[in-house]
């Protein structure tokens, strides 16, 4: 139960169906996890399949490449938040963060979190396989400085995912009152294990299932 309670239970494929996050719900609160994390269309189903319950819902906004106006995201934001949403997962703008304008990346998450208006958390997606160590710890700060109560490694919709290496970088950068979510091809226990060692608060991950079964064996 202890590992179950890391897990964003994650769909976010574009062909995903109803039927498909009724299930991923159902799984959710079945093994008591942090929350569904779904794409803003999905919010609303989401919110009434998990009320009532320790589950939360997130939803990823600038997904999955970070790259449009801060305003877009905040009215995303916003909306998903109407709609039952008490978590953000964003994108932030990865081609400021390797300009190194990163009172961009700054401002752009502030513009997320203003959106949500108290009502959600944000975790700021940093996407660690475009940037260098150095651009990490800087796009953390940033993200941090902007108000984000999480930063997380991956959209799992790029070149890489979560590594223990980045997940350990980002704990040492934001020290230890800052979530730091691991999302990208963790898909057992054993990974999941090794990224809580390494001081992950959250791990992002569509085998919650299996891991949790793994768990309890």
């Amino acid at each position: 139960m202890e590992l179950c309670r890391y897990i964003d239970h994650t769909l976010l494929r574009a062909d995903a169906v109803p039927e498909e996050i009724e299930r991923l719900c159902r799984e959710a609160v079945e093994h008591r996890f942090a929350s569904v994390c779904v794409n803003g269309k999905y919010v609303p189903l989401a919110a009434r399949l998990t009320a009532g319950t320790d589950v939360g819902v997130a939803c990823v906004v600038g997904f999955p490449l970070g790259a449009m106006a801060s305003e877009a995201k905040a009215f995303e934001a916003a909306k998903a938040v109407r709609d039952g949403a008490s978590e953000i997962d964003m994108v932030i703008d990865i081609g400021a963060a390797k300009s190194g304008d990163f009172a961009a990346v700054e401002s752009d998450v502030r513009a997320v979190v203003r959106a949500a208006e108290g009502r959600a958390i944000v975790k700021a997606i940093i996407e660690t396989c475009l940037l260098t160590d150095d651009e990490k710890r800087a796009a953390c700060r940033a993200a941090v400085a902007g108000g984000a109560a999480f930063v997380k490694t991956s959209t799992g919709f790029s070149k890489g995912g979560a590594t223990v290496e980045d997940v350990r970088l980002m704990r040492e950068t934001v020290g230890p009152d800052v979530g730091v979510k691991a999302s990208g091809g963790i898909r057992d226990r054993e990974a999941a294990e090794a990224m809580i060692a390494a001081g992950t608060t959250r791990i992002g991950t569509s085998s919650g299932a299996k891991i949790c079964e793994q768990a309890n064996m």
